[in-house]
């Protein structure tokens, strides 16, 4: 009989990254997998950030996770997003080789001390008085662990959906998993059928790519990691373009033959990430919608089509592509699908990702109704420490909504739950300025360092960091530079008021002058995360002040516990739909209660009564 500390449940982005934390932190680890081959696969586009993403994937990496390593190792094309904006919106997207990222996180996970990889499909979850004792396979074996953590994606009891046809089957071709959802279901979850989709991929030698505008890679960056020590990646182009009113036109002139308006499609795919009929009906208005042209690996001529996600049928997709500027002679390599799984309700977990109903059972990514890879990956490695300090007898890890994007995101699915494919945005943070990504470290080593999930050679690394900034500041404070012409040009420009006397570098920052410009007037011994840390910690230092205090005063209400043996359906004063809804989540904290919806600012003083008379 073989015994683990840690089972996983899947080997995508969640369960990878639960995998590799749990056995790094010492727990004897089983990771399953439908496929070997399909490790950490990028079914959809090859692509790891963008939009808060890019932040989930640096905080994972401060944690001591592994998705952005692996990323960097496999980048072809990276950027900031939102350059142009301020910094609470900025995030890095990269496009990376499909075939490398997997091969390279497989390599990583067998690497692993602790950690087994087996290749099986896990039948039913072994449950023994509302505690998990381990999982049984399709081939009858059965595995006892002291914790499970399930992560089974976009596999569960999939179908793939291209028009009228509907095949039994997981992405990109593999298997899905067809046995486990009746076993959760037997346990008493509810589950939920989501959905989500692909664009086509075609062939690089049928574009005329030079109908499209080129997006060349950042040069100054060196990847997601806090730790990268140099620029390692093959650099490619990507292409932006845009549909037309013939796109237009061919698509809403099809539309009875589009699944998810045929009745074909029965899941709620993504409002947030809709495909191309769901577009062209909802912004009707709009002339065009844009498309990137974006490479799927190193050694392949495949370009995915972002933004032309559809489950039309495979003669209408050729139409659509073929009305595009550029892609006139566009040869299909393989055909766009829509994807239907099942999930479970988000509500059913606490802030640990640990089940309400049974001790020790964890969920981690899509199945929690998320998507995205990075989404999944962030509940990952929130679900791997969890199962780990479980094992260990510690306690809970959780993040808070002012110290990350994972933080928001699980507080989200655990307090407020989701009826659509969930996707993380900067505008479900309320103190995005304190999420940037320039300060992941500075925001989450500190807690690497506590739960020991960092290794010393990043430790030093950190140090070094935190020292060359302070360095940095105290120079950018006393070095003054005099009024001179290009100085008062610069201003000018800024629409700022000119300089007649001296100013130290640090107060002409504080005026929209970037950093780099006073290169010269100090030594180049800084990196460029340094710098561009220090400039915007400067330069926003009055809105950064005005969140702490923000945070400081809600900190009071996150800090005052509810005690866990509450009855909300017998205090007196709650509304009905308080009650249901307090008793349904079970909050464990004023803070958590009031972000429930449905709960009132009157339900919560009633909560806040009834606490202090418990004293």
């Amino acid at each position: 009989m073989e015994k683990y500390d840690v089972i996983v449940v899947g080997a995508g982005h969640a369960g990878s990254e639960s995998a590799y934390i749990s056995s790094k932190l010492g727990c004897n680890t089983l990771l399953l997998a439908l496929n070997l081959d399909s490790i950490a696969f990028l079914a959809c586009n090859p692509s790891i950030g963008g939009t808060s993403k890019g932040n989930i994937v640096q905080e994972i990496d401060a944690l001591g996770g592994i998705m952005a390593k692996i990323a960097d190792k496999s980048i072809l094309h990276i950027r900031m997003l939102n350059e142009g904006k301020g910094p609470a919106v900025q995030s890095l997207r990269a496009q990376v080789d499909k075939h490398k990222y997997h091969l390279f996180m497989k390599d990583e996970l067998e690497k692993q001390d602790n950690l087994t990889i087996k290749q099986a499909e896990v039948k039913n979850i072994l449950v023994k008085e509302n505690k998990i004792l381990g999982i049984e396979t399709t081939f009858g074996q059965r595995f006892y662990s002291k914790t499970v953590i399930i992560a089974t994606g976009v596999y569960q009891n999939s179908a793939i959906i291209v028009g009228k046809s509907i095949s039994d089957n997981g992405p990109a071709g593999f298997c899905n998993s067809k046995h486990l959802s009746n076993s959760l279901r037997k346990m008493g979850f509810e589950l939920r059928r989501f959905k989500t989709g692909t664009p086509p991929r075609i062939d690089a030698k049928s574009i005329n790519f030079s109908c499209f505008e080129r997006q060349p890679t950042n040069l100054k960056i060196y990847g997601f990691s806090a730790f990268a020590k140099e620029k390692k990646y093959k650099e490619k182009d990507c292409f932006l373009g845009y549909t037309n009113n013939e796109t237009k036109n061919i698509i809403l002139k099809n539309l009875n033959k589009a699944p998810m308006y045929s009745g074909k499609i029965k899941g709620t795919g993504a409002r947030y990430c809709p495909s191309i009929e769901d577009k062209m009906v909802r912004f009707k208005d709009k002339e065009r919608h844009q498309i990137f042209l974006e490479p799927e690996a190193d050694g392949t001529c495949e370009i995915y089509l972002q933004g032309l996600s559809t489950s039309f049928p495979a003669e209408i997709q050729e139409k659509i592509v073929r009305s595009i500027r550029g892609l006139e002679n566009a040869k299909i390599m393989r055909n766009a699908y829509a994807i239907e799984y099942d999930c479970i309700d988000p509500l059913e977990l606490k802030k640990t990702l640990e089940s309400k109903r049974y001790d020790n059972l964890f969920f981690a990514g899509q199945i929690n109704g998320t998507s995205g890879y990075e989404e999944a990956a962030g509940q990952g490695i929130v679900a791997g420490i969890n199962a780990a300090l479980k094992v260990k007898n510690k306690p809970p890890f959780i993040l808070n909504r002012s110290e990350s994007y994972i933080g928001v995101l699980i507080d989200d699915l655990v307090t407020k739950g989701t009826n659509e494919p969930y996707r993380m945005m900067t505008s479900r943070a309320e103190y995005r300025l304190m999420l940037r990504t320039d300060n992941v470290l500075e925001r989450l080593y500190p807690l690497a360092i506590k739960y020991d999930l960092q290794n010393e050679e990043n430790k030093k690394l950190f140090y070094k960091r935190e020292k060359l900034c302070e360095e940095l500041r105290r120079e950018l404070k006393n070095t003054k530079i005099s009024a001179s012409s290009n100085i008062n040009k610069k201003l000018e420009e800024l629409g700022q008021r000119k300089i007649t006397q001296n100013s130290t570098i640090e107060e002409l920052i504080k005026r929209g002058i970037e950093i780099e410009f006073f290169e010269k007037e100090f030594k180049r011994k800084y990196s460029y995360s340094v710098l561009k840390h220090v400039e915007i910690e400067i330069r926003y230092s009055g809105y950064i002040e005005q969140q702490k205090i923000q945070i400081e005063k809600e900190k009071q209400q996150e800090n005052t516990l509810i005690p866990n043996d509450f009855d909300y359906l017998k205090i007196s004063g709650l509304r009905l739909e308080a009650k249901q809804k307090l008793n349904q989540i079970k909050p464990i904290t004023i803070g958590q209660a009031s972000r429930i919806s449905g709960v009132t600012p009157a339900d919560i003083t009633v909560l806040l009564i009834k606490i202090a008379q418990r004293g």
